[in-house]
């Protein structure tokens, strides 16, 4: 038996909330293992008065419960895992991309929740785009970015680590070894930490979105 890959075309779908037209900044916020992009984005409802806000979607998407009744999406599972993470970092270039033609030459902000934090901590390692800010929220630093890819994808941007008190299925000793291993990169964070669990939480959000004029 012979493994082999062909390039296919597919449509990836997202969804946006703000005015392109008077956005003064891009933010690309990006869901966690089985949510889709629509309902993730609610949470950012209150904070796109001047910004644009997009949300896109992971290109797997799965039923969630065993009735087939409700749908989620990932970013990538350890099958074939080299070809999905060059999927979706070239998904989100892409992306990132359209939007520039479509806002012009704003600043980019980036948030991940959960398996996103790994999706977009991978795709600034890889990938073409540069933003000024990262949001790291209740997840985990992709294990085989070493210290000197996360020194080159993080060195230019402000960087928060977020992380839940209560967070289930991220443990504060995930949370630590984030924050270490951005200092061994020589990489300056901060952390933000508030008592709920695995989910966005509005203070700290408005916190983070609204930091330097983000």
């Amino acid at each position: 038996m012979t493994e082999r890959h062909l390039k296919v075309q597919r449509t990836a779908r997202y969804h946006q909330l703000g005015d392109p037209a008077t956005a003064r900044a891009i933010w690309i916020v990006v869901h966690g293992y089985g949510q889709l992009a629509r309902f993730f984005l609610n949470s950012f409802n209150e904070l796109a008065n001047d910004r644009l806000i997009v949300a896109p979607e992971g290109l797997s998407r799965f039923y969630t419960d065993a009735a087939h009744q409700r749908v989620g999406a990932t970013w990538m599972t350890r099958e074939d895992r080299e070809e999905e993470i060059a999927d979706h970092v070239a998904y989100l270039d892409a992306l990132h991309g359209l939007l520039m033609l479509e806002v012009g030459n704003k600043p980019l902000h980036v948030l991940g929740f959960s398996q996103g934090v790994a999706t977009v901590s991978r795709w600034i390692a890889m990938g073409k785009a540069r933003p000024a800010r990262i949001v790291l929220w209740g997840g985990s630093l992709p294990p085989e970015l070493t210290a000197a890819q996360l020194q080159l994808a993080f060195s230019e941007c402000a960087v928060d680590l977020v992380h839940g008190k209560q967070d289930e299925l991220v443990p504060e000793a995930a949370f630590r070894n984030n924050e270490e291993r951005l200092r061994l990169a020589g990489i300056t964070s901060r952390s933000l930490v508030f008592p709920g669990g695995h989910t966005l939480d509005p203070v700290i959000l408005g916190r983070c979105f609204n930091s330097a004029g983000a």
